[in-house]
């Protein structure tokens, strides 16, 4: 299989669809098999080559996480999948992508839980260097949302994803912009007792008790207690975890 053969079956991806171990990570993904250049190193052409061989070697980088909830589900293009697709082919041609400038604003807010929360917005600048060592500059925006310090890193993960397939000229499968309207309103926020109701509702997968886990983590819930289907105080994790043994027969 040739290289951009590799790239592109490899960045495409399949859904991740086993079973994780509750409150534990999906499974690594796999290594991707691309010629490394050979001891004299990479063709000397200048960066716009060097780019332009990069965008000829991923031409798709499917959706292939899977977001669950009630009344939601998509499909997702996450940075690891991101970056496992053009890592290997930047090295292959001899290109850096390095973080020159991070520009930053954040803002603190109480939630419906009484819960800080903070958003954090970054503009980073990159500097795309070929193995000539001539480069250009480029720019994106990131913007994420944390309750404890991963803010910023989460939002330059955002900002890095979006340089990597903008200036890739990726194509995304996403609908176009203008192909729906979306009216503003107050994010609703969700409640202990709703998390109980899809932790215990059948219906539920193990691998949404997975995700509801780590949303749960993120909004420092998983100690909250609610009355369980037996009328007694119960955490929020316990009951995940109970439904997560159940539904998956003790697997772990």
């Amino acid at each position: 299989m040739g290289l951009a053969e590799n790239a592109a079956a490899l960045a495409g991806g399949g859904p991740i669809t086993a079973a994780v171990p509750y409150g534990g990570a999906p499974e690594p993904l796999p290594e991707i098999d691309i010629e490394e250049p050979g001891p004299e190193g990479p063709d000397a052409v200048t960066v716009f080559v060097a780019w332009s061989r990069v965008m000829a070697d991923v031409r798709r980088l499917g959706k292939s996480e899977r977001y669950n909830a009630p009344g939601t589900t998509y499909m997702f293009r996450g940075i690891d999948r991101t970056v496992n697709a053009f890592a290997p082919v930047l090295r292959r041609h001899g290109v850096l992508v390095i973080p020159v400038g991070i520009d930053s604003s954040h803002r603190d807010f109480v939630n419906s839980n009484k819960k800080i929360q903070r958003e954090c917005t970054v503009t980073v600048t990159w500097q795309i260097i070929g193995p000539a060592g001539d480069s250009f500059i480029a720019q994106t925006a990131g913007e994420a949302l944390d309750s404890a310090d991963k803010g910023t890193a989460k939002a330059q993960s955002v900002a890095l994803r979006v340089l990597l397939l903008t200036a890739g000229m990726v194509p995304t499968g996403d609908p176009d912009p203008d192909s729906t309207y979306v009216e503003r309103g107050e994010a609703e926020v969700r409640t202990p007792e709703s998390y109980r109701d899809e932790q215990l509702d059948p219906k539920t997968s193990p691998d949404r008790l997975n995700q509801i886990w780590h949303e749960l983590d993120d909004l420092r819930m998983l100690s909250r207690r609610v009355m369980n289907e037996r009328g007694e105080q119960e955490t929020l994790e316990s009951i995940g975890g109970r439904m997560y043994m159940d539904r998956t027969g003790g697997a772990q």
